[in-house]
């Protein structure tokens, strides 16, 4: 049975001595009703536009319900200090999210509390059908069960349609410097084996504890995709994801992470063995805009790596922005060097990097080298093979020479590329990385001379 309640005893209490002294008032107060959801839902639902509610615990939509969110609602998570019973939104196999936002009315999940912070709740789950290369997995961080499996064949399955939400303070569940050669328990907004038949466009994530976006095995793709200010990698694959992404922006103020042991902006890996295991992950990426903190890094903080590609991932970044990460713009690993710069499934093309230390733009985690550990070092060969006449990546020593509009508003970051910048042009989409999905464009970068990504309700730079 739904459960309603009335908030807002506070104005009503205020309207009604207002009234008390003016007794020719016609002021009506505004009651604002909110109602707590169920932790399960088993039959096709739609929230009512103008309802708060309100998320205690974990909720779980099965049974092939549709779970339906109209534009302008807020859904808030009551805070939970255990990480496992951390608030969590669950979207189980065969079932659906189908969220109506727009720019000037998102769909927003954010804490419960008055004065929010990062962990106040654990994460949006979406489990699908899609191919992962474990064959079938359950989500790290909850309870093993049927409500938590994901994996399958089904390339184009359909786990709904997701336009204009935003995920503020969430990303709870992983505690402190947590062991990074396993696969990170739930955080952010989390695809476990998501299909292609499923609409993701205009999604944030927000001041998240731990990682922002998850993407696990699945063939999913993405547009219009904003990180900011998370506490560990923004964007995140593991095990086999293989979709595309197109206009995605990792951005950072903090100037460090004291949650997470290294955080990237983009990390990428294929297993934990890791194994050659099909599907291999392979994000396809073009029109990314990273951005690290301003300045050099003066101390050393836990901010690490633009892009690190480690644990045997292939991947493909062509037509993006990388700038002010303290440690390097590109790190491959002994798995992932040779891949790279030997043509054997990954591409590294028409990008602008740029890195607080200019040595280290291109860098070498040798972890496993049999040539012996020595830590991160600069990549001499792989800044070659990056800038050489194929590859066309170029080199930027200050990233004041990206000519972006304003990198570091108050207000929020402009990304556009001013009219001399080299950003505005040099994008390119030959190949069969890029035959279907893509919008070409002639600029690099997330943003053209349309700034989708400007200050609005829902993409709240604050």
């Amino acid at each position: 049975m739904k459960t309603s309640t009335l908030i807002g005893l506070t104005w009503l209490t205020i309207a009604i001595g207002l009234e008390s002294c003016n007794k020719n008032s016609d002021t009506i107060p505004t009651v604002i009703k909110t109602e707590t959801l169920p932790n399960s839902i088993t039959a096709d639902r739609t929230l009512e536009e103008g309802t708060q509610y309100l998320i205690d615990g974990q909720l779980y939509v099965k049974n092939n319900a549709v779970l339906t969110i109209p534009a302008g609602v807020t859904a808030s998570f009551v805070k939970k200090d255990d990480a496992a019973s951390k608030g969590v939104l669950v979207i189980t196999q065969g079932s659906k999210l189908v969220v109506n936002g727009t720019e000037d009315k998102p769909v927003v999940f954010t804490s419960a509390e008055v004065n929010k912070a990062p962990g106040d709740w654990g994460a949006v789950i979406i489990l699908g059908k899609a191919p992962l290369n474990i064959g079938t997995g359950n989500v790290e961080g909850l309870v093993v069960s049927d409500d938590t499996r994901y994996g399958g064949n089904i390339t184009d399955d359909n786990s709904g349609s997701i336009k204009y939400l935003r995920l503020e303070y969430c990303g709870g569940i992983n505690p402190d410097a947590e062991e990074e050669w396993t696969i990170d328990k739930v955080s952010g907004f989390s695809l476990h084996s998501v299909g292609s038949g499923t609409t993701i466009d205009n999604v944030m994530v927000a001041h998240s504890k731990d990682d922002g976006f998850q993407f696990v095995g699945g063939t999913v793709n993405v547009s219009h995709l904003i990180a900011y200010n998370n506490g560990d990698d923004d964007f995140d694959f593991d095990y086999g994801y293989t979709g595309k992404m197109q206009f995605l922006i990792s951005y950072q103020t903090e100037l460090t992470s004291n949650h997470a042991l290294r955080s990237n902006a983009l990390e990428s890996y294929n297993d934990a063995v890791p194994t050659l295991n099909a599907p291999l992950t392979r994000p396809v990426i073009s029109n990314m805009t990273i951005i690290g903190p301003q300045g050099t890094e003066i101390t050393k903080t836990n901010l690490n790596q633009g892009v690190y590609i480690r644990k045997g991932t292939r991947f493909v970044l062509q037509n993006s922005i990388i700038a002010e990460y303290p440690q390097g713009g590109l790190m491959t690993c002994p798995r992932t060097r040779p891949v790279l710069l030997q043509n054997t499934g990954s591409e590294f093309k028409y990008n602008l990097v740029h890195s607080d230390n200019v040595d280290r733009t291109f860098s070498y985690d040798t972890g496993s080298d049999p040539a012996g550990f020595n830590g991160i070092v600069s990549d001499p060969m792989t800044r070659d093979f990056a800038l050489n006449s194929t590859n066309q990546n170029t080199l930027i020593q200050a990233s004041a020479d990206l000519k972006l509009a304003n990198m570091y508003s108050a207000s929020g970051p402009n990304l556009t590329p001013l009219a001399n910048s080299a950003a505005l042009t040099g994008a390119n989409f030959d190949g069969p990385n890029f035959a279907s999905f893509f919008i070409v464009v002639p600029y690099r970068g997330a943003v053209g001379s349309n700034n989708w990504a400007s200050s609005s309700n829902w993409a709240m730079w604050k």
